[in-house]
């Protein structure tokens, strides 16, 4: 008995070590980008124009972010109101509607299609969806698909994320509920809404990460023209799919811009990492 816990409790010590050692790495991971982008941002001395220049056009010395930024905003923002309440319904489909057996099927499906690299949705989008919409709205490469193809690529994120916090809720906790004749949304609302409410937040953060990131597929269905859009189906660029269109020929200013750009995308997540932070403490205490 002795060894047996000896060995149980060397164990836990260089298991706990070995974890604090993968987060200190992924810390010093991040600092390294930070400085990267920071080094890299020396050559570049427009910052107090990146958003009041008439237009993005580096050759000229034009530098105007403005256009990218508003595509990249407005293209993660209608995925995520698209993509959350389905990842939600999802989830409470798995929790307390679906058979054992289906919600195993189901969940496996979803792994799969977050598995699946965005290339292949990019390309889906870019032969099916854009000759779709084309049919209806010209040019049918712009806003309004890239918010679809980027919906349908989070979808699975998010849906497994939150199943995942509402797994946490044990049955012990959703029982006196169905005793009392309770259908499951009356379980959904008094009981996994509540305690689930500070992961959810953070799935739907992360979610919007994923999407404000996204490069390929969006680089191939978004029409990459330069401008604020005006409607649904305006064409767009986004900061991530400027950034692979120009870097492989940037050189010298254009280059830093370009990793300016890459600095703002940093800002952002930052951002949202920090707001996640934020809100699960507040609604961790208020629960």
């Amino acid at each position: 008995m002795k060894a047996k816990a000896s060995f149980l409790l060397r164990t836990d010590f260089y298991t706990e070590n070995f974890l604090r050692l993968a987060a200190s790495c992924s810390g010093l991971i991040v600092l390294l980008i930070l400085f990267f982008l920071l080094n890299e941002l020396q050559g570049f001395s427009n910052f107090t124009h990146i958003f009041t220049d008439i237009r993005w056009n580096p050759t000229e010395g034009h530098f105007n972010m403005l256009p990218m930024l508003a595509g990249t905003l407005a293209s993660t923002l209608g995925a995520i109101i698209i993509a959350i309440p389905f990842g939600l319904f999802s989830a409470v489909f798995l929790r307390l509607f679906a058979h054992p057996a289906v919600a195993s099927v189901y969940r496996r499906a979803l792994e799969i299609l977050a598995g699946i690299p965005s290339v292949v949705y990019g390309f889906w989008g870019l032969t099916t969806l854009v000759p779709l919409v084309n049919g209806f709205a010209p040019p049918g490469a712009g806003l309004f698909t890239a918010i679809i193809i980027l919906a349908i690529m989070i979808v699975p994120t998010a849906a497994l994320m939150m199943d995942a916090a509402f797994r946490s809720v044990p049955d012990s906790e959703l029982n006196p509920i169905h005793s009392l004749g309770f259908g499951p949304w009356a379980a959904f609302r008094l009981v996994l809404l509540p305690k689930s409410l500070p992961s959810l937040i953070t799935a739907s953060l992360l979610a919007t990460g994923r999407a404000l990131g996204e490069t390929m597929a969006v680089l191939m269905v978004a029409g990459n023209i330069v401008q604020v859009p005006n409607s649904l189906f305006d064409p767009i660029r986004t900061m991530t799919a400027n950034i692979a269109l120009e870097l492989g020929y940037a050189e010298a200013e254009h280059r830093a811009a370009l990793f300016a750009c890459g600095f703002i995308l940093l800002i952002l997540v930052l951002a949202l990492v920090l707001l996640s932070a934020f809100c699960e403490r507040r609604f961790r205490v208020e629960i």
